[in-house]
This record gives structure tokens, sequence and C-alpha cells, in this order.
């Protein structure tokens, strides 16, 4: 599963990189009119979406980091662990032995 994953993955990557060389050589210089239609350039913009999103879940089925986001060496982790267990025990002693 891996091997089609990973295959599926680079034929993905192939395909995004292709189709902004397209875009890129389509595009024309400022203040002229662009060749596609406003529906075309939406439907490119959903295959973008499209395609990036596939990307990031094959990415994650495999267990391998995002390479859209750098994660340095000395960089804290995001998540910080809380214990929770414990809260409130010793509080309101007094308050109980008042009662």
């Amino acid at each position: 599963m891996n091997d089609e994953l990973m295959k599926e993955h680079q034929i993905l990557v192939t395909l995004r990189q292709v189709l902004s060389s397209v875009v890129r050589e389509i595009t024309p210089g400022p203040g002229l009119r662009h060749p596609l239609s406003e529906k075309t350039m939406e439907d490119v913009r959903q295959s973008f979406v499209l395609i990036a999103a596939r990307e990031r879940e094959i990415t994650e089925l495999l267990g391998k980091p995002s390479l859209h986001r750098p994660h340095y060496v000395d960089e804290q982790k995001q998540g910080k662990v809380v214990k929770l267990h414990g809260i409130g025990q010793n509080k309101n002693k007094s308050d109980d032995d008042a009662i």
C-alpha cells in the first residue's frame, strides 16, 4: 500500500508542477486580457486545492512530515501536556474543616 501511495503522491507532485508551468506560461503581461475564461481559471484554482489536499492526506498516511512548514531542531513542540488530576483536592481543605 505504501508503494501505491508513494506513486500517487509522485503523480500529484508532477501534475501540480506541470499545471503551474502551464499557468505561468499563459499568464499575460500587465494590462492584457487573460486568454482563459473565468470559469476555466476557477477550475484550475480548484484543481490546485484538490491536489494539495490529497498530497497532504498521503503524507499524513505515510507518516511523513509536511515539507510545507519547516521544523527546526531547537523548535519547541506546539502541544503542552497539562496535568488535570489533583486539581482542587487541596484547594478548600480548610473550608471542609469549618463545616
